[in-house]
């Protein structure tokens, strides 16, 4: 009889700064099998586990963590700085065992979490390039990656029965982000590495109107920085060489850019918002559509 082997994928990115030699050494502590570089560390487990701590990792060395187990186990985590995500109103989205938000002193550190026992699981390797992206959208102010972290703790937290539903009846969703009917190809990855249905993404983003605020122009941006003192864009310039390199200095200048101007631009009308019962209801309705519609096309042939 064959037996199916354990499998434990883990994969750790940096993408503010690489590491040094010291700190690649201190991760050879951790395990003597991993592919460590200066940007990664990276290890495939089919018997025994990691003797480290992903989260200990994350708060010492990494930006983006993605863990695979045959199981049925997917997990994934971001290390952003703080003053790059509004720690408030990403609260809002946080889902007991599915979406954590962990605010320290200078990072946040957001955890996706999926477990889906028996089904069908993919291997490790591809996830971190589909998914990585979503670090950049989110220092940018862009919460739909959030959303679809609370969107997939639904059905597990309010989908089984009708005690579940009663429950439900009382929570109310987060705020529902503009942009959520084009999603971009790392939320897409998202939403199937966190198992998110295709009729629920469908329900979600029917009162999502409007576009993501697009990115601003060279020709506004070369006006807003024109009006930056002198000082100011020298020790800008100093960071990007010496500290903080391109992705995190460029957040923080188009959030800069993004709170000078955003008052002088119209406000979207809040979105009414619905109880989880609600959302999963619309949800079954239109499973049950679809079915009825196959049916039907099946008979008519």
């Amino acid at each position: 009889m064959i037996t199916m082997s354990e499998y434990q994928y883990y994969e750790f990115r940096t993408i503010d700064r690489p590491l040094n030699q010291r700190q690649m050494d201190e991760l050879r502590k951790w395990s003597t099998r991993a592919e460590i570089t200066p940007t990664s560390f990276t290890n495939v487990y089919h018997y025994g586990d990691f003797r480290g701590s992903p989260e200990t990792m994350m708060e010492r060395y990494f930006d983006a963590f993605v863990y695979v187990a045959n199981w049925g186990t997917n997990r994934l985590m971001f290390r952003i700085p703080r003053r790059l995500l509004d720690v408030k109103a990403a609260g809002e989205y946080a889902a007991e065992d599915v979406l954590s938000i962990k605010a320290k002193r200078k990072h946040v550190v957001l955890e996706f979490l999926s477990n889906e026992e028996g089904g069908d699981w993919v291997e490790g390797e591809p996830w971190m390039a589909q998914l990585i992206g979503l670090r950049a959208e989110l220092m940018r102010g862009d919460l739909r990656a959030l959303y679809l972290g609370w969107l997939s703790s639904l059905r597990e937290r309010y989908g089984y029965d009708d005690e579940d539903r009663e429950e439900g009846a009382d929570v109310f969703e987060p705020p529902v982000p503009p942009g959520l009917g084009k999603l971009s190809a790392p939320l897409k990855a998202l939403a199937e590495f966190l198992r998110v249905e295709e009729e629920l993404l469908e329900v979600a983003a029917k009162p999502s109107g409007g576009d993501v605020p697009s990115e601003p122009s060279r020709e506004a941006l070369e006006r807003w920085i024109k009006k930056l003192p002198a000082a100011e864009k020298n020790q800008y310039l100093l960071r990007f060489l010496a500290e903080d390199g391109d992705i995190r200095l460029r957040s923080e200048l188009r959030q800069r850019y993004a709170e000078a101007t955003l008052p002088k631009q119209a406000r979207p009308a809040p979105i009414p918002r619905r109880t989880a019962a609600q959302v999963l209801a619309a949800c079954d309705a239109r499973i049950e559509a679809k079915k009825r519609r196959k049916t039907q096309r099946a008979a008519r042939k």
